[in-house]
């Protein structure tokens, strides 16, 4: 692959680009690791994950990434991790045994930070009192559960392997197990879904008292079963009362709103997630990973991994698919996508020193969205007004290029 490594050339966008700053200081860093085994494949599901054979390739595929990972080594030395976030697919599916190995390979190769956060994806169906022990032993210590809803007829709907009863056992077991800090992960605009089947499923969920709930709205994406054969969703209006009542009763029961689809009591919002959002950097192994990796000559690149599992295993082919250094045009709307999720958005400072571009460089877009009253009007900060995280398309659509 092909490297500029001059801090002071220019990196050439659609139009003319300024010079970019060295960066003064590396953001942080995470793991992200694929794993693309699923029991079933969901019908809503437009993920990187494909049906599971009886028998998994564990050892094959936890060498695959620990020899993608020594191809990531050289743009991350000296660094460390301070989160990993195993997903999917289903993660769960892997034993016990393949996961400790495969972390202890990541160790010996990069340093944890004393306080790393490590989450596993699961679902209901794959809960097993002992492995998840297990898990916890390792130093997993944050899981996701794969909930979506409580309800039987929506779960079948929505091609899901669990029953609500095992929903709600899985975040006791988890409990029972050792993990304190847990996400359930749960859907709304569900096909035929009434306001209060929504609010239903959402009292369910707080009731299990997780630290953190996922809460966002079916979409029908394309390359889908559902985007082919579409079931009937419910009507805007019933959509727009779900979203708000929802959210008032989340924050009722102390579940803080701190990204569009994202609420956690006090102190736990997901580490691993604000790093994307705050345009920190992330390694990606496995299966179609997506990684984003920033250098200190001012270059941020993004790569991609080989999307097959069958070919991500050939040892003929390449891990890396591909990779794309962010010209100056590109930087502000990629920093601010990801930034203006949050709902107290980001320090302004972080800008120049997650880009190495000035925020004069915003300056032009950034007068007009607070004009339209899409972003707030707050020089140290650079966060959506409550209309500009309704309308956040055409909030981002100002700083396109």
């Amino acid at each position: 692959m092909t490297r500029d490594s001059s801090a002071s050339s220019l990196i050439v966008g659609g139009a003319a680009s300024s010079p970019r700053a060295p960066l003064p200081t590396l953001p942080p860093l995470s793991l992200y690791i694929h794993i693309p085994w699923c029991v079933r494949k969901c019908p809503y599901c437009d993920f990187n994950s494909h049906t599971a054979s009886p028998v998994l390739p564990e050892q094959e595929y936890v060498d695959a990434l620990l020899a993608d990972l020594d191809q990531d080594l050289h743009a991350v030395y000296g660094r460390e991790i301070s989160s990993i976030f195993f997903g999917g697919g289903t993660p769960s599916l892997f034993s016990a045994e393949a996961l400790g190995r495969l972390l202890e390979g990541v160790e010996q190769r990069i340093p944890f930070a004393h306080d790393i956060e490590i989450t596993l994806e699961a679902n209901p169906g794959t809960f097993e009192q002992e492995k998840f022990v297990a898990y916890r032993k390792l130093g997993i210590n944050r899981l996701s559960i794969g909930i979506q809803s409580f309800q039987q007829e929506k779960l079948k709907a929505l091609g899901r392997i669990h029953n609500g009863d095992e929903a709600v056992r899985a975040a006791g077991m988890a409990r029972q197990a050792g993990f304190d800090n847990f996400n359930l992960d749960l859907m709304h605009g569900l096909p035929d879904q009434s306001l209060d089947d929504a609010l239903s499923d959402l009292r369910q969920a707080i009731d299990l008292n997780p630290t953190h709930i996922s809460w966002y709205q079916l979409t029908l994406e394309p390359n889908t079963v559902f985007w082919n054969q579409p079931p009937v969703l419910p009507e805007d209006d019933t959509l727009w009362g779900i979203q708000e009542a929802g959210q008032a009763l989340l924050a009722e029961h102390g579940y803080a709103q701190y990204e569009v689809s994202a609420y956690a009591q006090a102190g736990r919002p997901a580490r691993h997630n604000l790093n994307y959002w705050s345009f920190g950097d992330f390694i990606g192994i496995g299966a179609g990973a997506h990684g984003k990796l920033s250098h200190p000559d001012g270059r941020i690149v993004r790569t991609w991994k080989t999307r097959l599992p069958k070919d991500y295993l050939n040892p003929a082919k390449n891990f890396q698919a591909g990779e794309k250094s962010l010209t100056n045009d590109e930087l502000p709307f990629d920093f601010l996508m990801n930034a203006l999720r949050l709902t107290d958005g980001v320090a302004s400072r972080l800008y120049p020193e997650r880009t190495g571009l000035s925020l004069d460089s915003l300056a032009e877009a950034r007068a007009d969205a607070e004009q339209s009253g899409l972003l707030q009007v707050e020089p140290s900060r650079l966060a959506a007004t409550e209309r500009g995280q309704l309308f956040l398309n055409d909030l981002l659509q100002k700083f396109l290029s």
